[in-house]
């Protein structure tokens, strides 16, 4: 039975193809499926034989450990460069979306807080 290796949700595309190409080199049967249309899967990708599971979880750890420590690294390099995302650039590119955030953030805030006021009366 096959069993599910990476769900897809909020996974970037060069991940899902290093994940895949590894599969591959290995020579682990695997499938995919899509994202479905209501958003309520996100798709994944899926070992077929449960014999394979062990092998392909151990070199999933593997590359995801090393996929964080090149992902820092390149992180670090950007902060030392000048070159890595500030809030300052987001806002320039979505203005929208934060003013969006924050007004949501703070009506979250205001129903939580609603009840303190309304005894406090």
């Amino acid at each position: 039975m096959a069993k599910l290796l990476l769900n897809l949700h909020n996974v970037p595309d060069d991940e899902a193809d290093d994940v895949r190409a590894f599969l591959d080199a290995a020579r682990i049967e695997h499938y995919e499926t899509r994202p479905s249309p209501f958003g309520i899967s996100a798709g994944g990708i899926w070992v077929r034989n449960d014999a394979d599971l062990p092998e392909a979880k151990r070199r999933m750890a593997d590359y995801q450990r090393e996929r964080a420590l090149r992902v820092r690294a390149e992180q670090a390099q950007a902060e030392r460069d000048g070159t890595a995302e500030t809030f300052a650039d987001i806002v320039r590119a979505q203005p929208l979306r934060v003013v969006m955030i924050i007004v949501a953030i703070a009506l979250l805030l205001g129903l939580v807080a609603l009840p303190a006021i309304l005894i406090g009366r």
